[in-house]
């Protein structure tokens, strides 16, 4: 419940009351009034991407004058073509208020969605032996982010018909 819920409520629930012996009271009953406020939200941390909370803890100790610098100079070479530049100029992501909400109330890095990837006719998966090479196999299951599997060349797995992917916890 957030605070104009927690409003409405009150006001639902009447400035005049009947006390036990049915005088007419103003107010709630503190009890009701506890029970109401226990329910207000607690601020929750934001769920950003890695490359945001990577651009926050490089730049969190002076906060201010770090997110001014990056609006002002932001076609310096090396920030026009960065994730972090894309995703501040998104104005559906509210990025200003997403980083103030970060310095506020804290952040967790949202989990990549990871993939199962599987040859449909041959019934083998992408798996990843000990030093990282990527080999086809029959007996392991292994599953991954769609970065990791772009950073080995994999990217086409996704829009080949003849492998199927499945999205894995």
């Amino acid at each position: 419940m957030n605070k104009q819920e927690l409003i409405k409520e009150v006001k639902e629930i009447g400035i005049h009351g009947l006390n036990m012996f049915g005088a007419v009271v103003k107010g709630i009953p503190t009890k009701t009034a506890i029970d109401l406020i226990k329910q207000l939200d607690e601020p929750q941390p934001v769920k950003v991407k890695k490359f945001v909370a990577d651009w926050y803890e490089e730049h969190k100790d002076e906060f201010e004058y770090n997110v001014w610098d990056w609006l002002s100079s932001k076609s310096e070479s090396g920030k026009i073509d960065s994730k972090f530049a894309f995703w501040l100029n998104d104005v559906d992501n509210t990025p200003i208020q997403t980083l103030v909400n970060m310095h506020q109330f804290g952040y967790e890095v949202e989990k990549e969605k990871r993939y199962l990837v599987k040859i449909k006719a041959t019934k083998h998966y992408i798996a990843k032996d000990g030093i990282g090479k990527i080999f086809f196999s029959l007996a392991y299951k292994e599953s991954f982010t769609k970065k990791e599997l772009e950073e080995a060349g994999f990217g086409w797995v996704f829009d080949c018909p003849g492998i199927e992917i499945e999205e894995v916890e």
